[in-house]
């Protein structure tokens, strides 16, 4: 019997290179996404022609439908869960905290804070041994802005990502004794389309050259790390945030 990873915002960047690396290493894989479907479907194609096991789900992991409707989707196609990847979020244009307005914190709290939390409970319920479960691992996908403040750009995002660092490490503590480890990694600045949400394209190729590695990051260098913390390598390791920031 495979293991079972769900990856929320597994259509592109970091989601979609932790799902095909996911399959590679014999994961049956859950590519969850909202909108995009050609970009999901173009990863489980790929995860497919490489002899691996993947299903696409289309579901708003903000709210408690979708959640409850993709991983019964999972129960029922790909078997018993053993490993969650919280990585959907969003980013919005760059502005000053003093220009945010009400609708655009909801929309940075309900998907950033509400979906990863509603997803890890989904997850426990399935492989917490209290509930009858075998056990399992949570990776949350949180980033450097949590620590930087991300200042003049994104305040929301890195309070949003903040809250992230928190959740981990106190699911962490009420779980350790139910056979799951949660812990997270901090990206920095990494090749993915994300930062045009931004209204910056470019922000990793203007800053990398900057950073004390003198580059950015790779979605796939992200992967790895989340496939390590997933898997018995780190058996001992729960609680944990793991920065991948290029010393930033």
């Amino acid at each position: 019997m495979s293991e079972v990873v769900v990856v929320t915002g597994g259509g592109r960047g970091i989601g979609a290179a932790t799902a095909r690396l996911a399959a590679a290493r014999g994961y049956a894989v859950c590519v969850n996404y909202r909108s995009d479907e050609a970009s999901a479907a173009a990863v489980v194609a790929e995860i497919e022609a490489a002899g691996g096991t993947a299903l696409a789900v289309r579901a708003d992991v903000s709210g408690t439908a979708g959640v409850e409707r993709l991983f019964a989707t999972v129960d029922a196609e790909l078997g018993v869960l053993t490993a969650l990847v919280n990585n959907a979020g969003v980013l919005e244009r760059q502005c000053r905290l003093d220009e945010l307005d009400e609708a655009r914190l909801e929309r940075i709290w309900t998907a950033n804070i509400t979906g990863p939390f509603l997803c890890a409970g989904a997850a426990v319920r399935r492989m917490s041994t209290r509930y009858g479960g075998k056990g399992g691992a949570i990776v949350n996908v949180s980033s450097a802005a949590s620590r930087l403040g991300s200042p003049n750009e994104y305040v929301d995002y890195a309070a949003s990502k903040g809250a992230v660092d928190s959740m981990t490490r106190g699911l962490a503590l009420e779980v350790a004794g139910e056979g799951i480890r949660v812990n997270a990694v901090r990206p920095g600045l990494i090749h993915t389309d994300i930062h045009a949400l931004g209204g910056e394209p470019g922000r990793v190729d203007r800053l990398g050259p900057g950073l004390p590695m003198g580059r950015g990051g790779r979605p796939e260098e992200i992967a790895e790390a989340i496939l390590f913390l997933l898997s018995p390598a780190s058996s001992y390791a729960t609680g944990a945030i793991l920065d991948l920031a290029g010393g930033r």
